[in-house]
């Protein structure tokens, strides 16, 4: 048996209280679509470098709709008109932005269905709980689109200055303990203002902004981008990729049903056939983890190796170059490899290879209006004269190595 639950007010670490606006949008939340976020870790396997990182995409979303209200708050208060529908429709749009996420977020996006976004998930699921909630989402699917003729609602949910940054930065900043990005998205929100129907920041903001961006380029040095992070994320798509391979080979791998599903059909249909959509519904990070606890026990010696090293957090070595990584270098590894191990090339290249990761604070291709008193528009680079402000349009590029800490 069902029972009601009229609870409105949410309890946050970040802001404190959280105001569901609507009956509807908290119908919305009790969704099992939406629940399952609570199983979806926001930061993949980040929790192996912070300890603390094992917040979710449950969290995140409420944070967002908390700061959405913020901003229609805000922006209201210097007349820019926002209907009901207009204010209903942000808030379930920036909700439910997320809500297409597979297991451990980014870290296994494109290994379980192949080609397709979470984004584009995300609009699927909206599309059937529009259909579910008689067609009370269309607006918010239009604005998630950018389909809406006001673009600036689409910039609040999706930009270089949207909700969805200002909550993650400064979410995963309380949750991993890295101060750099704990931003004042009050302050930020405060200086948000409509012009034309583009959002713009007001100038006394600047530096605000200027905050922002370097808290954001810092947070994916020291988290999002961290090399232990990298060199764990690359070993449970390998997990992945190993499985796929010894099916293709016809050798049995033990696999939760619903992800066994996905892991052997070429083609999913989203659209049309909605026992995909429920069947990706059902997953979540544990049917990773029983993938690595079953996995560990295998015969295989690549699977079982990669499922031991993640779950008891024997990592690859993994060293940062300023320069592209010789192809000579990751040979020798290899041969040291295959030679300890009794490996071939291609069994050994599961744990040994190289990449680049790039960081860029701020895409001028996607510009920050700032507003001055008399009413100009300028974009960010030029409104902010100092050199750092020029220091956010450098995009830096890190070249990385792993392999297997071998014992002599």
């Amino acid at each position: 048996m069902k029972l009601q639950n009229k609870l409105k007010i949410l309890n946050d670490p970040i802001y404190g209280f959280i105001s569901i606006p609507s009956e509807e949008i908290f119908k919305i939340v009790e969704h099992p679509y939406f629940q399952r976020l609570r199983r979806i870790t926001q930061m993949g396997l980040s929790y192996l470098v912070y300890p603390g990182a094992h917040h979710t995409r449950f969290h995140h979303a409420l944070g967002c709709m908390h700061l959405m209200q913020k901003a229609v708050q805000v922006l209201r208060s210097k007349s820019v008109e926002i209907s009901d529908a207009e204010e209903d429709a942000l808030y379930k749009a920036i909700l439910l932005h997320d809500i297409g996420h597979g297991p451990f977020s980014h870290a296994l996006e494109y290994q379980i269905v192949n080609g397709v976004t979470h984004e584009e998930l995300s609009s699927y699921f909206m599309n059937h709980l529009n259909n579910e909630f008689n067609g009370s989402l269309t607006l918010a699917i239009q604005i998630f689109k950018g389909e809406y003729h006001r673009p600036f609602m689409l910039e609040l949910i999706s930009s270089q200055l949207d909700m969805d940054r200002l909550d993650y930065l400064k979410r995963d900043s309380f949750y991993t303990g890295v101060a750099e990005g704990n931003i004042n998205s009050q302050r930020l929100i405060t200086m948000l203002n409509v012009v034309n129907d583009q959002l713009v920041v007001e100038e006394k903001g600047l530096y605000s902004v200027e905050n922002f961006l370097s808290g954001r380029r810092l947070m994916y040095w020291q988290v999002y981008l961290h090399k232990t992070g990298i060199g764990a994320e690359h070993l449970l798509q390998s997990v992945i990729k190993r499985i796929k391979e010894l099916i293709e080979k016809n050798i049995p791998v033990e696999l939760p049903k619903n992800l066994e599903y996905f892991i052997k059909t070429d083609q999913v249909d989203f659209v049309n056939n909605t026992n995909d959509l429920e069947r990706f519904a059902s997953l979540d990070d544990s049917d990773i983890i029983a993938t690595l606890k079953l996995g560990k026990d295998h015969e295989d010696f690549v699977l079982s190796e990669l499922c031991h090293m993640i779950l008891n957090r024997q990592l690859l070595k993994i060293k940062f170059s300023n320069k592209p990584i010789s192809e000579n270098k990751v040979a020798k590894h290899l041969k040291n490899l295959m030679s300890y191990r009794n490996l071939s090339a291609h069994e050994a290249s599961y744990f040994v290879f190289s990449g680049v990761v790039v960081n860029l604070a701020y895409a001028k291709a996607k510009p920050i209006q700032i507003l001055n008193k008399k009413g100009k528009l300028t974009e960010l680079i030029k409104a902010g004269k100092e050199d750092s402000f020029k220091a956010l349009l450098k995009e830096v590029r890190k070249y990385y190595c792993c392999y297997p800490k071998l014992q002599d």
